[in-house]
């Protein structure tokens, strides 16, 4: 082993050390409180905006760090590159945490996610044409417009047992559990060796097999595999910088498993129009009601809505644009595919999946 490499897997170590206080969605999520709060609110006839509580994290000291690790890694190493690369994603991570509930939110956040008026790879189209392309498409077959709610037919025991039964048979090397979250907001999440489940929610066979294909198979799968790298020790933490292709990949695995449906594509969809709203001064409570003239219940309006103002004001002008990375993403993966195909690559995009799938 080279001295610049022995040098740069030192770097490596101090940089998972120094990350491990950055969680980012956790730091900019919602107390389920808010959502109790707002519905009763609303249903009185008295809308008030929700003002979350965030807990303040002091990152100087991890900031620092991380400044340190990025001035002592060589750009012109492959390693060091690479050090440099991901340490500037975690530093803007590190930075939106120290100003969670301020609008400055909204412009780390644009660093790490773009925003939904950004162009789409090889093309003069933007996230926000694709959304309305997609949103087109989806009224088209449903006649009203709307995203219907179809009867639901799991609930989230059952989803869980479902889910934990799916994975159980493929992870035969780890063990990746279902949990249900009564706190959880969004209507799942997953990492490495977990899965959580929004409690008192009801499912589909279509949520299953989505769920499936991009928590399961993309999120926990690529977790549990950088956790393998027997050098590389950072790889075993997902950097900001590579969520977009993260959840292009995962969204883009439910397009060509055949998991994903319309209804999902929408909600998708409406997301990047709604960021875009609120970026424009839109607050929660316009937003909120455009997710329920979209046809969305009041409870999915309200999960929808605070998923665009995570970690920012309510008021209108600033914005989580997360969501934003789902489209673009997919569509970044698909342009990969395509391109790689037609250059005669196949091999760049071949993924080698068996049972417990680490490579």
């Amino acid at each position: 082993m080279t001295p610049s490499l022995q040098h740069h897997l030192a770097l490596d170590a101090r940089l998972l050390d120094a990350v491990q206080r950055i969680r980012l969605l956790s730091a900019v999520s919602w107390p389920m409180a808010t959502q109790a709060a707002f519905l009763q609110n609303w249903r009185a006839g008295q809308p008030r905006l929700p003002a979350p509580d965030y807990l303040r994290r002091d990152m100087r000291e991890v900031i620092q760090t991380l400044q340190a690790i990025h001035a002592q890694a060589d750009p012109a190493c492959p390693m060091g590159e690479y050090l440099c690369r991901t340490t500037d994603s975690w530093l803007v991570a590190a930075e939106l945490i120290q100003s969670v509930g301020d609008a400055e939110v909204s412009l780390h956040s644009q660093r790490l996610f773009g925003r939904p008026g950004d162009r789409l790879p090889g093309s003069a189209l933007t996230n926000v044409d694709a959304a309305r392309h997609f949103i087109a498409i989806a009224d088209s077959v449903d006649g009203e417009g709307a995203i219907s709610e179809p009867d639901y037919v799991l609930s989230a025991e059952v989803m869980r047992d479902e889910l934990q039964s799916a994975l159980d048979a493929f992870f035969v090397g780890h063990r990746v559990t279902v949990e249900i979250d009564p706190d959880l907001i969004a209507k799942a999440a997953a990492g490495p060796t977990r899965i959580r489940l929004r409690a008192d929610t009801a499912f589909t066979e279509y949520d299953l097999r989505q769920l499936l294909e991009h928590e399961a198979f993309v999120h926990s799968l690529t977790g549990l595999n950088g956790r393998e790298q027997p050098h590389v020790r950072s790889l075993s933490r997902t950097a900001p910088r590579v969520i977009a292709t993260q959840e292009g990949l995962a969204t883009f695995a439910e397009l060509i498993t055949g998991a994903i449906d319309l209804p999902r594509l929408k909600r998708l969809s409406l997301r990047i129009i709604a960021i875009e709203m609120a970026l424009n001064g839109a607050d929660f409570i316009d937003v909120f009601r455009y997710f329920l003239e979209q046809g969305q219940s009041e409870t999915e309006s309200f999960s929808s809505a605070q998923r665009v103002f995570r970690g920012c004001p309510t008021s209108g002008g600033a914005a989580f644009t997360k969501d934003a990375v789902y489209l673009h993403g997919m569509l970044s993966v698909h342009t990969f595919f395509r391109w790689a195909l037609k250059h005669r690559r196949p091999r760049l995009t071949s993924v080698v999946r068996g049972q417990d799938g680490l490579a």
